[in-house]
């Protein structure tokens, strides 16, 4: 039977997919971090209030996922011109529904 020594393969043998390989792994590290938004997956409640805050700011107390979403920055807090606290989306609070296509 015929062997071959493993460190010297034959001049026919591909190496590319070995050189490509390594090629992409170096690449990889050398690019940064995608940034993500969110560090959860938000629940349909969350959804629902984002999606409410898309047409009108809303009252501060109306929905108890607010906190939630505050601390995610999805939304903040306004005062109104009567003074009342309301709450309404930050710019990545939008970005989340335009990445779902529910958005303008």
């Amino acid at each position: 039977m015929n062997q071959q020594d493993p460190q010297n393969p034959p001049a026919s043998a591909d190496t590319s997919t070995a050189t490509s390989t390594t090629t992409s792994t170096a690449t990889a590290a050398a690019k940064p971090a995608r940034r993500t938004l969110l560090r959860r997956l938000l629940s349909h409640h969350e959804l629902a209030t984002l999606l409410l805050l898309l047409h009108a700011p809303i009252d501060a107390r109306a929905k108890p996922e607010i906190p939630i979403l505050q601390e995610a920055g999805l939304v903040e807090q306004v005062r109104d011109d009567a003074g009342a606290t309301r709450i309404r989306l930050t710019s990545e609070g939008s970005a989340v529904l335009q990445g779902l296509g529910l958005a303008r």
